[in-house]
């Protein structure tokens, strides 16, 4: 027995019990009876017919063309690029005795490659470089897929 039927039967159940009791409006005086009612009704409704579509339906509606459309949608999505010098961990004591001309120290040396981090996930080290004096980065080592993939894990 399906779901369906099992709905149906409670429901003619639940409306045979309220007429024997009486009630003449089954709505009024059951709404779960109506519910159930409804519900079977609209199974009943529902075209039981399915179409099973197999890969190779699938793979004739792909197309070049559709795949190239795609990618160019990939390629339109911005990311954030952030470079991180350094990190530092100070207590709030510290951090709201900091005025005009204090110095932060960080964990790495001067000299040190910097992050280059793709949306919060690290994916090259570079280095400063001034171009037409606006910051800038010279890429040093760019982390391959595999190694991105393992820090994910």
């Amino acid at each position: 027995m399906t779901d369906k039927e099992d709905d149906a039967d409670w429901g003619d159940a639940l409306a045979e019990q309220a007429a024997a009791e009486g009630g003449s409006d089954e709505a009024a005086d059951d709404p779960w009876a109506a519910a159930l009612n409804e519900q079977a009704d609209a199974a009943d409704s529902v075209s039981k017919e399915v179409d099973i579509a197999g890969l190779e339906a699938l793979r004739a509606q792909d197309s070049s063309g559709r795949e190239k459309v795609d990618l160019d949608v990939l390629l339109d999505i911005p990311v954030t690029l952030q470079l991180e010098i350094g990190r530092a961990k100070v207590s709030i004591r510290n951090l709201l005795s900091y005025t005009q001309g204090s110095i932060v120290e960080m964990d790495r040396l001067a000299g040190e490659p910097l992050d280059l981090l793709v949306n919060g996930t690290l994916i090259a080290h570079g280095e400063v470089v001034v171009v037409n004096d606006k910051f800038g980065v010279r890429l040093t080592d760019v982390i391959s897929p595999q190694e991105r993939i393992k820090k994910l894990r």
